[in-house]
């Protein structure tokens, strides 16, 4: 982050655990979701999940049915349709129901200008609907992006358009976020307050990340 937040004319989110306390609402419907196949199979997929912040459901359950599930005894369980269909269950009650990020509002006000978007590994339909169903929607004036598009091509496809305008930032909380922040050239701040990233300290210390907890502190 080189600039005061306020200087930035591109603010682009990541969703969870950054504008909604759902990451902990994800990690219990991978769960919920693969428990067909036995508690240790589905505690395995939760394992993957964590390790593997901000990639797309698709790609998780494709890698749990390929290489997961066949180490486990009960292995006739759902298939992906109903392995997406079961999370996206879960995933919805829990959007609905978790909080908002505390400085969300604070900062759409101090940033009037800026535009905003959001890029998620999330689902994107569900993501605009849960949105306007939360009354947030309309403060991301730049679109509200997820999967099944994944945040580099969707970071690549916003700033050929001109959606995304430098000087940008890039507020996630996942390694992966990082990632796609640098490959695209936008500026990052690590969230980790509601961050799942292990030993997150040590990590952004070592790629001089600047860190804040929440959103209030950039505020």
């Amino acid at each position: 982050m080189k600039h005061p937040v306020t200087d930035y004319i591109t603010l682009v989110f990541d969703c969870d655990g950054v504008v909604l306390d759902s990451n902990k609402v994800k990690t219990e419907a991978f769960y919920q979701a693969t428990l067909p196949y036995g508690e240790a199979a589905a505690q395995a997929m939760v394992d993957y999940h964590v390790a593997n912040g901000g990639v797309s459901r698709y790609k998780k359950f494709a890698h749990f049915l390929d290489q997961i599930a066949p180490n486990y005894t009960e292995q006739h369980g759902p298939n992906l349709e109903a392995l997406l269909q079961a999370y996206a269950g879960y995933v919805r009650e829990g959007l609905l129901s978790c909080e908002v990020a505390p400085g969300l509002e604070a900062l759409r006000n101090q940033t009037p200008n800026a535009r905003w978007l959001i890029v998620s590994g999330g689902d994107q339909a569900e993501l605009r609907d849960v949105f306007a169903q939360r009354g947030i929607a309309e403060w991301f004036d730049g679109g509200i992006f997820g999967s099944p598009d994944n945040k580099d091509e969707i970071l690549a496809r916003e700033l050929a358009s001109g959606k995304i305008q430098q000087p940008a930032l890039f507020l996630g909380d996942s390694k992966y976020d990082y990632q796609a922040a640098s490959a695209a050239g936008l500026d990052f701040v690590f969230l980790s307050g509601w961050s799942e990233v292990e030993r997150w300290e040590e990590w952004v210390n070592q790629q001089k990340i600047k860190s804040v907890a929440s959103l209030s502190e950039l505020a």
